[in-house]
């Protein structure tokens, strides 16, 4: 009998090496991914339910600063039914990234592009986000109903809040959580910068990624629990959503590892609460209506 309860991974990759290079994997550590991934490795992955669910529907987010990309990612998600949104990119600094978006979202999949993100991490700009051209773009993001998926590490946390604070009308995702810094063990000023950024309520966040800040080898449920307990403070489950990172989180331990992990953080919450992070939240940012939420639950 089948459990009818979505469960949505708001954060996965894919990629073809054969097809687009993915230049960051030939950093050191990356070894052991440094191969294709689709979204038939993604389903023989994630064979691990949460909390009785299992994976109903993904939102698949952009590697590289690619156009092409981009258009491959909302194709993939037009003819695979467990793709529910696509975040994708464009040049947040051209003039013209209206007209991209334009003709993104009336190309082939168009429907799925939710949102758009930039890798503001590599940026060594401490006001990227903040650059004027940057702002234009992503008022134009928020008129054409996308949101904006946020990537910085902690110490960036700071443009973050200025983004939040000067774009109330946009709706922002904090991807990886700000990417703590777990395994130094010492969050004070990530703690300090997502209460401020969770201040503003157009703002939700990924439990994504966390496996990967800390020990890749040793870490515990217990190294994740000062995170979670602060997000969880700050956002509240209604504004928290699971991702897994895959296949960057095969660095850490997996899909299944980490779903292990957060069924155990859950413990103690509501089923709403539960229900919230596996799916609503997620479902309502990118807008996994059921014209997107193709796959129903799998049975096995």
């Amino acid at each position: 009998m089948c459990d009818a309860r979505p469960l949505v991974d708001a954060h996965h990759h894919v990629w073809d090496l054969g097809v687009r290079p993915q230049p960051w994997l030939d950093e050191p550590g990356h070894e052991p991914i440094r191969r294709t991934f689709g979204t038939a490795d993604l389903r023989a992955a994630a064979t691990r339910p949460i909390t009785g669910r299992r994976l109903t529907s993904t939102v698949v987010v952009q590697c590289v600063a690619s156009v092409p990309e981009t258009r491959d990612l909302l194709v993939l998600a037009d003819g695979d039914p467990l793709v529910g949104a696509v975040v994708g990119w464009a040049d947040l600094t051209s003039p013209a990234v209206g007209d991209v978006l334009d003709d993104l979202r009336s190309g082939p999949g168009g429907r799925y592009l939710r949102a758009v993100r930039h890798v503001v991490q590599g940026e060594s700009d401490p006001h990227w986000l903040q650059r004027p051209q940057v702002e234009w773009a992503l008022r134009a993001l928020g008129e054409r109903g996308l949101g904006y998926d946020v990537l910085v590490r902690s110490h960036q946390l700071p443009q973050a809040i200025r983004l939040a604070q000067r774009l109330p009308e946009l709706p922002l995702v904090l991807d990886h959580a700000g990417k703590p810094p777990l395994a130094a063990q010492d969050l004070t000023d990530w703690s300090r910068s997502v209460r401020a950024l969770a201040g503003h309520p157009q703002v939700r966040c990924k439990v994504s990624g966390l496996i990967t800040e800390a020990d890749h080898d040793r870490w515990t449920v217990d190294d994740i629990r000062p995170a979670w307990d602060v997000l969880l403070r700050a956002f509240g489950p209604d504004r928290l959503m699971f991702g897994s990172d895959w296949p960057v989180a095969d660095l850490a331990g997996g899909w299944n590892r980490w779903a292990a992990a957060v069924e155990e953080l859950l413990d103690g919450c509501s089923g709403a609460e539960i229900h919230a992070v596996l799916a609503g939240t997620a479902t309502d940012f990118y807008r996994l209506t059921p014209d997107t939420t193709k796959e129903t639950t799998p049975c096995s």
